[in-house]
């Protein structure tokens, strides 16, 4: 069962009142909010640059005036008897880590002289590669769950009915690292500066996901009688896996309290985003923010699946997949390390070819030293 966060109501735009028990905001309220958070940027932004004059008056009621022709148009085109959208928390969720992330990195990115855009576009290879990839892990990890009872055409389905499948981390990692190269390739950026620059924002935007695997119900945790332990209601995603797995009467009202790994998950990647991101400053070469990272979660995520309730030992042990692939990924962490410090380069975005689009300099540059933007048209 997927958690319905908030419903949009299309029927009465300025209402709030609550849709069967749910809470709903009208899509009036919504349009007017983001139109003027749009409003707020724009402006504070010519404020910093070069101040508000009448001439720039006509900018603002356009916004306004768009304001109010799209929630008139929505009006017409909404259809009969659809009187309101559910927005679900997991999508709600990854949707935030999505743009907070990216915007993160582009602040970053501003740092060391690389245009912000190019974080956005990188963002969506991103998204679209690791959501490929981590669906595709899912479907091979769990293919009996996924096809169970299905044949012909409903299999072809199943294999992307996101709503009542899954996503695995490592899957979605292993595929948008792979999008991630080719991106910096076509774009001719040096892999391992761009990788500094967003791991911080990877963390950041995994600690909204976990949050959204919270609502959503997976990735949870073994029993405990901890105080802030938690139970999911019958139906949800854990209730009905514990009663399948024989655990839990299906007549329960809710499953036995669990350990919230969800959030043990969602604190651990702001810690990681905090230390990263410190670190960013300081470091002298690029790669070592990777480095670092490629060593701090795969430990971290090896000590909460311990306490997961979710999967169970492969390959003949008590361990699981993601934990074969922490230590995998451990392994790997410290032979880039060794490599990283016996290559030691300062951090620079020196790049093999002069004509570079996204190279401020030739030179090597201390990493402390601000670089110069590379367009005046960064997004902000």
């Amino acid at each position: 069962m997927r958690q319905t966060l908030f419903r949009i109501r299309l029927d009465d735009i300025w209402s709030l009142e609550p849709v069967g028990g749910v809470t709903a905001v009208g899509l009036g309220n919504i349009v007017l909010l983001l139109w003027l958070l749009v409003a707020l940027k724009w402006m504070f932004g010519t404020l910093h640059t070069s101040g508000i004059n009448p001439q720039q008056l006509p900018s603002l009621l356009t916004w306004v005036g768009s304001a109010v022709v799209v929630l008139l148009v929505g009006g017409w085109l909404i259809p009969d008897g659809v009187t309101s959208i559910p927005v679900f928390g997991y999508g709600f969720m990854l949707f935030l880590g999505f743009f907070t992330a990216a915007w993160s990195a582009a602040r970053r990115a501003r740092r060391v002289g690389l245009e912000g855009d190019l974080i956005w576009n990188l963002a969506m290879w991103i998204m679209v590669s690791g959501i490929l990839g981590a669906r595709l892990f899912y479907v091979i990890q769990y293919r009996d769950r996924v096809f169970a009872g299905k044949t012909g055409f409903e299999r072809v389905t199943a294999l992307i009915n996101l709503p009542d499948g899954g996503l695995v981390l490592y899957g979605g990692v292993i595929c948008a690292l792979i999008g991630f190269f080719l991106f910096c390739r076509r774009n001719q950026v040096k892999p391992l500066l761009m990788a500094d620059v967003i791991m911080p924002s990877f963390f950041v935007g995994l600690a909204f996901g976990r949050l959204g695997c919270l609502l959503n119900g997976c990735c949870y945790g073994d029993p405990s009688h901890l105080p802030w332990a938690v139970q999911f209601p019958n139906p949800s995603v854990p209730f009905s896996a514990l009663v399948g797995r024989g655990f839990l009467d299906e007549n329960a009202l809710a499953t036995f309290p669990l350990h919230p790994t969800q959030i043990y998950s969602s604190l651990n990647a702001l810690l990681l985003a905090f230390l990263t991101a410190s670190y960013f400053r300081h470091r002298r070469q690029n790669g070592a923010v990777l480095a670092l990272s490629m060593l701090l979660y795969p430990l971290t995520r090896f000590v909460i699946e311990f306490l997961r309730g979710d999967e169970i030992g492969r390959l003949g042990t008590s361990l699981t997949i993601s934990q074969w692939v922490s230590l995998g990924l451990f392994s790997i962490g410290l032979v880039f390390t060794g490599w990283l410090n016996r290559h030691a380069v300062p951090a620079t975005l020196t790049a093999a070819k002069s004509d570079d689009p996204h190279t401020v300099s030739s030179k090597p540059r201390p990493v402390e030293q601000r670089a110069p933007k590379v367009s005046s048209g960064n997004r902000g």
